[in-house]
């Protein structure tokens, strides 16, 4: 388990007067809701985040920058949606806005899924949203409001390289470049990276995420109004689990689907889990945490393949981890070409600032049996998936 750094140990001090609110969530979700005004019609959005917080509170290894951490969590989500549907209102016009063929990359998380992202963001006719801008997603902002926002997302990031120092060393964050769908998304399993709900997989798998997927849509129509357009080129892991809602919004997306050897996978993604959760929970869970991501990864994949069968070929690009986790000079161009963009020489000089390996950090190393997982069980639930990969592969 992660040492707890001096900076986090002094934060959860400074933070311990307001923890004790954490007994009575709605009264705490009630000052941030007052703070937020909803559009009409926005209730059953704000009743989901009352209802996550009430669940971020019952965590009893919950600290107090755990608890500072979920109402964050809530308020920002709250603050984007009360911000887009008053855009949305003010300038009808924003709903018009065309994203044509955008680009999605999906995959397992560790997948290299980043990676995919970043060499797509290299050719100026493709357009990726920001860290930043994803957590402060509006309208062309002035010089000031952009430097606040863009402040905002540096102190998030070097808050987690503060509190969680080898977080960095597994999935460095630039805030002010390419990040995913997931900080736009209201609803994934991405609290699960932070407090344990019991109950929360089933309900979330339940859910109908189209609505999700034409806010999410919104969001890029504002970050694209009024500027010049070009292909978006957007990521995330949990639009694995989400491909038919994905599809009924864009039903003119490509699908980059990344691959690679789901042992390794869980592995490398419970390390990270375990990094980032060592800074809301203590102690840490660590075969909790492997029995939590394995049926998660697990049933998203399921569902994955599921909605495979009813994408066109013409739409879905298979991307083995050999493409980019081994030789990108020679993927990148074949990546390229397989979504219909050009690749040329400015692109290619400019592919090395994306593989190198971010100054300071560290090799990552993990353990799949330091979570309570065995090679034969990773194997076992992902048959069909190993099934597909070695097609993949063989292609």
């Amino acid at each position: 388990m992660p040492a707890t750094p001096l900076a986090l140990t002094v934060a959860n001090l400074l933070l311990r007067p307001g923890f004790g609110a954490r007994r009575n969530p709605d009264r705490v979700f009630d000052r941030i809701i007052a703070a937020t005004p909803q559009a009409a019609g926005d209730r059953p959005f704000a009743d989901d985040f009352r209802l996550l917080l009430r669940d971020w509170s019952k965590d009893a290894g919950l600290t107090p920058v755990g608890w500072a951490s979920g109402q964050a969590h809530v308020r920002r989500q709250l603050r984007n949606r009360a911000r887009i549907r008053a855009l949305l209102s003010q300038h009808p016009a924003i709903e018009q806005e065309p994203i044509e063929r955008p680009v999605f990359v999906v995959g397992l998380p560790r997948t290299a899924t980043t990676l995919t992202h970043g060499v797509l963001s290299l050719a100026a006719e493709h357009r990726c949203p920001l860290l930043w801008e994803l957590l402060t997603p509006g309208l062309e902002p002035t010089a000031a409001d952009r430097a606040k926002a863009v402040t905002a997302a540096r102190r998030m990031v070097g808050a987690i390289d503060l509190f969680a120092p080898g977080f960095r060393d597994i999935h460095p964050l630039d805030p002010e470049g390419p990040d995913e769908c997931t900080f736009a998304l209201p609803h994934t399993v991405m609290p699960l990276s932070q407090v344990r709900i019991a109950g929360f997989p089933a309900r979330h798998h339940e859910r109908d995420f189209v609505p999700d997927y034409r806010y999410l849509k919104q969001v890029f129509q504002v970050l694209q109004y009024g500027r010049p357009r070009r292909r978006w080129v957007l990521k995330s892991p949990m639009h694995l689990e989400n491909l038919d809602a994905l599809r009924t919004v864009f039903p003119d997306a490509t699908v980059v689907w990344t691959h690679r050897d789901p042992v390794t996978v869980v592995a490398s993604f419970c390390s990270l889990v375990e990094h980032g959760m060592a800074i809301t929970v203590r102690p840490l869970d660590l075969h909790g945490i492997g029995a939590t991501w394995l049926d998660v990864l697990s049933r998203a994949m399921a569902r994955g393949l599921a909605a495979r069968a009813s994408i066109p070929p013409e739409a879905l690009v298979d991307v083995p981890y050999s493409w980019l986790g081994s030789n990108p000079a020679d993927g990148a161009p074949r990546l390229y070409e397989s979504i219909g963009a050009r690749w040329t020489s400015a692109t290619a000089a400019r592919l090395p600032e994306i593989t190198a390996r971010p100054k300071g950090t560290r090799a990552h190393s993990y353990d799949l049996a330091r979570y309570g997982l065995t090679r034969e069980g990773v194997q076992a639930a992902f048959a069909d998936y190993n099934n597909l990969r070695t097609e993949v592969d063989q292609n």
